[in-house]
Formats: C-alpha cells, structure tokens, sequence
C-alpha cells in the first residue's frame, strides 16, 4: 500500500471533523544564489502536479529564485501510479482541484483544501482526464477525458462536476480525443479541443449542449498516433462535424480564451502553429508559426500576449496579440515543455517542464519583459499542470 493512503483518509476525516493530513515536507531548492533565496517573496505559490510520481510541488517564488516550499502526495492506488496530470485553482482560491488519469478502471477529480491540502472530496470520471476548468463561481468543473490508449475512432465525453458536492452530474458526448477545455470569463460558454477529430467545439454552460463545431484541420490519418502523449492507434474522426476546412492536420492540445471573451487560441500540436479565433462566429482569424509540437496556450492576464508552449522544440514562443506576431521564442531549460502559467501581475510566465528518464523536469521563470529564464528549480516525476495559487487567502 503507498504510504500515504492512510494520510490522504486522513484528510477526508479532517472535512469531518477528524485529524488534519500533514503535508510532507520538501527540502528547499532554489536557483541562484544565497542573496537570491533570501530576497523578498512575491505573495503567491505555484502548484505542480508530477504526473509518474503522484505529488503535487508548491513552489514560491522570489526575485529571480524558485524555492520548493512543500510536497503533497496523492493518490490511492497501492501497486501503480495514479498520474496527477492538470491541477487548477478554485475562483476562490480556498481549493485547487487536480485530475487523476488512471483508475479501475475510470480517473477522477480531487478536490483539496489549500489551507492543510486536506482532501474535500472525489468525483469518478471517465478515461484518463486531462484539463480541468471551472466556472467563474465555482459551481462546475468540466474535465476532458482523452482516453489517450482507447481504439480509434470513437467519440469521448467531457464530465460535469457540480463542485460543492463534488458530484458528477453530467458525461457530454464530444468528440474524438478531448484534450483541452476552457470556460470563458463570462461563464457562459465552454470550449473543447479535439485532437483526434481535429476540431473545436462549443458548449453552453446552462445546458451543457454542444452548439458549435469548427474544423482545426484534416484530421489525423489512419494509422497516426497521438504526437503530444504514448501512441495509440488512429482512424478518421467519427464525431460529426463540417467537411474539413483545412490540407494540414492541426490536433489541438488546448484551447484558450482572450480576457475579454472575443478571442479562441488554439496550440496545434502536430500544425505547429497557433490558431486565433474570433469567438463571435467560431470563424479563424488567423495563424502564428510558433515552434515545434505546440501544446498549451494561455493569454497573459492584460491580454497583450500569447505563451505557447512548444512541447518538441524546447521552448516558448511568445505571441503579441495584435501584431498576431511571434516576438520571441525563449529557450526552456529542459527539453520537454509542458504547461505555462502567470503571475496575478502578468510580469512573469512560469512553464512546467516533463522529466526524461533519470533526469527530472522543471519549473522555469521568464520574465516577460526581457524575454529570458531568470529562475529554474528542479522537480522529479514528469511535471506537467502548473497553477498559481495567490496570497490573499494563506
């Protein structure tokens, strides 16, 4: 049995009343030097989930230095790896919530305090859960399930969770291999990136009905495999959608939305570019060369620039939003990049990086006004979703 069952019983024991779980400790790693370590904190954490070794790092960052502050476990199966693969934040920030790929045989969602990491709750899932987005209040949670060794083609739901209650109320038939899943600022509306049926779609939080579809690209081809996670076998797309629009195959890994709900950005993991969206009329409006295996996009708090992650090319690019311009591609410190990230002023951009066999992955720090990595800190066991959790509730 893994060790930390028994804690993580404790922590559901603690929401009653029981004995509060300890998180395990960590020891401190920082980049820099010691005046570095000791210079003054910004407020806020960064949450990490490690996918191949079932925790979850909380960093703290500082001026040019990352310091791990402590290490949560999770996960309860005793004989195999549990594969925390996205971890997010509540609107509220009192709980951040975190996506458990494997299961017996479905994944689930955990919720967990963040005063103590105690858990709150679980909900089961479906096959191998990836993104998670709430709404604005909190009430809901939507989660891909990408079902990422499942035969091909075959059409895969996206789970609705009522949060208070951690309850799954809703399977949403989408489409071939949801990745990706952003509800917008507004709340009103959430969109889904397909990767195998090579398309976008839309939904509507207060049915939950699928209103609109777009093709990304050509789909993937008989016999392609998945480019972003292990192979798997692949057909054409069986969800029903418009003819494609597109020669290339696009296979978004993630969708994003501007600030100001007008926008869609879409990573094309296998086009190697991003895709922008006007949200309006779900019609392209344009497409940025970014760097090889694009894989996760996320707008900067103010929304003047993009952050793709490029997942085969070790690196960043960063896109200004109204040239539709790549202004930068930053070199990352380890050569599979994974999640981004921003802190609450939109200074810096922080990206999880994937472990390679023995060597273990990473957090790096850009600041995004000189463009480069001013910190990096270690982190074991394939760090893949990064959150940031903000002060005002520690």
């Amino acid at each position: 049995m893994k060790p930390y069952i028994l804690g993580l019983l404790a922590g559901a024991a603690a929401c009653s009343g029981g004995t509060p779980r300890t998180a395990a400790p960590a020891p401190a790693t920082a980049s820099g030097s010691d005046s570095r370590a000791a210079a003054p904190e910004f407020g806020y954490l960064l949450g990490v989930s490690s996918e191949s070794g079932d925790i979850i790092s909380w960093v703290r960052p500082a001026a040019d230095t990352l310091v791990v502050e402590r290490t949560v476990p999770i996960g309860i199966m005793p004989a195999d790896i549990d594969g925390p693969h996205n971890i997010t934040m509540a609107p509220d920030q009192r709980s951040y919530y975190v996506s458990i790929a494997h299961g017996t045989p479905h994944g689930t969602l955990w919720r967990i305090a963040s005063d103590g990491d105690t858990l709150i709750g679980r909900a089961t899932l479906e096959y191998y859960p990836t993104t998670i987005s709430l709404t604005p209040d909190g009430e809901f949670a939507f989660v891909a399930n990408s079902d990422f060794f499942g035969d091909r083609p075959r059409v895969n739901p996206v789970s609705v969770v009522h949060t208070p209650t951690m309850t799954k109320i809703a399977d949403i038939a989408a489409c071939d291999m949801p990745h990706g899943v952003k509800v917008n600022h507004a709340g009103t509306r959430v969109y889904i990136s397909c990767m195998h049926s090579d398309e976008i779609l839309e939904m509507e939080v207060a049915t939950f009905g699928i209103t609109r579809r777009a093709k990304t690209g050509a789909g993937m081809p008989a016999g392609g495999g998945h480019a972003a996670h292990a192979p798997a076998p692949a057909a054409p797309a069986a969800a029903p959608a418009p003819a494609a629009t597109a020669e290339k195959v696009c296979a978004p890994t993630f969708v994003a939305v501007s600030p100001d709900d007008s926008r869609l950005y879409v990573a094309c993991n296998t086009g190697d570019v991003l895709q922008v969206w006007d949200a309006a009329s779900m019609t392209k409006a344009g497409e940025v060369v970014v760097g090889k295996g694009a894989y996760n996009v996320e707008p900067s708090p103010d929304g003047s620039v993009v952050v793709v992650t490029n997942k085969k090319d070790r690196s960043v690019s960063i896109v200004d939003t109204r040239s539709l311009r790549e202004v930068a591609r930053v070199p990352t410190t380890k050569p599979v990049v994974h999640g981004v990230a921003f802190s609450p002023d939109g200074r810096y951009a922080y990206i999880s990086q994937e472990s390679v066999g023995a060597d273990p992955g990473a957090v790096d720090m850009i600041d995004l006004s000189s463009r480069t990595v001013v910190a990096t800190v270690p982190l074991p066991a394939q760090p893949t979703g990064i959150t940031v959790m903000q002060a005002q509730t520690r």
